[in-house]
């Protein structure tokens, strides 16, 4: 059974901060061009950016923060670039699992691990049973990581633990064998770089997440970035289906 009911199925509460942000942090290599400086030097500032995300959110009380660090189309970048991520993402886990676990941040890691090698999957396995039980902030890295494959990697374990499902199965049911079905949806969806759509990440989660874009790339995306859009988030009217008239109904003090 899922933790958490999603905004198809009931009108969940529609915090004033964001409960869940979710981010694609896109720019880096387009931050580093024009400061004359390879590619790689935008994804190592791009780091430190995520660093001082991940303090912001532990700051401002938010519970959940999901990035999409590699999707599973970024394999097709030169070869070069990804090996270079795949180590960036070794390295980093290696300087600051030890900071997450000491500021009480849970870690948890999302995508098809097949392709990210043994020693990659030992340090996350040791990461999340490290943090497993803290509870401050979840903190979501998206690696290999697909809206589609999440999608079907859940009906696939369905059907499989379930077969009576092939003869019909509902939300409900599918749910609990997504990626994040520990989470509550995403409140609001943050993509930097200036590029307006969702790139095949959460596709079932973003059902009823407000979108916000920004030129702002990623590396240069601070609080005062972060307070834009969560200003945009709380100008926005979540209706969940309703109409304006029926927010207004419940709500005692309009």
């Amino acid at each position: 059974m899922a933790l958490f009911k999603s905004p198809t199925l009931t009108i969940p509460d529609a915090p004033a901060v964001p409960r869940h942000i979710a981010v694609i942090m896109d720019g880096n290599g387009r931050w580093a061009k024009q400061r004359f400086l390879p590619r790689v030097a935008g994804h190592q500032r791009g780091v430190k950016t995520l660093r001082e995300l991940v303090l912001t959110c532990l700051d401002m009380k938010i519970e959940y923060l999901t990035v999409f660090a590699f999707s599973s189309e970024n394999w097709r970048r030169p070869a070069d670039e990804v090996s270079f991520l795949m180590d960036l993402f070794v390295k980093v886990l290696q300087r600051e699992f030890k900071h997450l676990h000491q500021d009480n941040v849970r870690l948890k890691i999302i995508g098809d691990r097949s392709r990210l090698g043994d020693k990659l999957n030992r340090m996350i396995d040791e990461t999340e049973a490290l943090t497993a039980d803290n509870t401050a902030l979840t903190f979501t890295v998206a690696a290999n990581y697909g809206g589609r494959w999440d999608i079907m990697q859940a009906m696939q374990t369905l059907l499989r633990e379930h077969p009576e499902a092939a003869a019909g199965f509902d939300e409900e049911a599918l749910t609990p064998y997504l990626s994040m079905s520990y989470a509550p949806e995403p409140d609001l969806f943050i993509r930097t770089g200036g590029e307006q759509r969702i790139s095949n990440f959460l596709l079932w989660q973003l059902a009823y997440t407000e979108l916000y874009f920004t030129d702002t790339l990623w590396p240069a995306f601070d609080r005062t970035e972060l307070d834009r859009a969560i200003a945009s988030y709380q100008r926005r009217e979540r209706r969940f289906g309703r109409i304006s008239e029926q927010l207004r109904q419940d709500d005692p003090s309009a």
